[in-house]
């Protein structure tokens, strides 16, 4: 019984779509990595004074290191604040076209099903309280009269 349940669920359409996204969303944000650590940030870097923003980090130790490589390698404590600012670009810039998908989507979604339908104005039943269509001449919950 749970078997045919999981073979319902796994040839579902729902699920393969699920899956493709998982895998184009995988490969998008290894060309955002790239963007931001080899098309963005070296100009940004060299703005603000030849600065490699992978190698920004905090030593917690009492050694010196050239480098986060170098550091991790000797196995020392940092706190890597460049590699995280390059984390946060990575974010912003997967949500802001994450955000442009989902916008266009909407768009054709309007425009093949049209707007959505406007709600029916409605008011209170001062029976009940409950709500019901505006031009209701009886409460569908309590059944009692209302004035029009």
């Amino acid at each position: 019984m749970i078997i045919d349940e999981f073979k319902k669920f796994a040839v579902r359409g729902n699920l393969a779509d699920l899956a493709a996204g998982i895998v184009i969303g995988v490969a998008f944000t290894g060309v955002v990595n790239s963007f931001v650590n080899d098309i963005l940030m070296p100009p940004i870097g060299l703005v603000i004074g030849r600065v490699d923003f992978q190698n920004l980090f905090v030593n917690l130790s009492n050694r010196h290191f050239e480098s986060v490589a170098a550091a991790k390698a000797a196995g020392a404590p940092t706190l890597n604040y460049g590699i995280f600012i390059n984390q946060i670009l990575n974010f912003v810039i997967v949500a802001f076209a994450v955000f442009l998908l989902i916008r266009q989507m909407n768009k054709m979604n309007t425009a093949a099903y049209g707007p959505p339908p406007t709600p029916v104005p409605t008011k209170e039943c001062p029976q009940c309280a409950s709500t019901i269509p505006l031009k209701a001449r009886r409460c569908a919950h309590c059944t009692s009269e209302l004035s029009v």
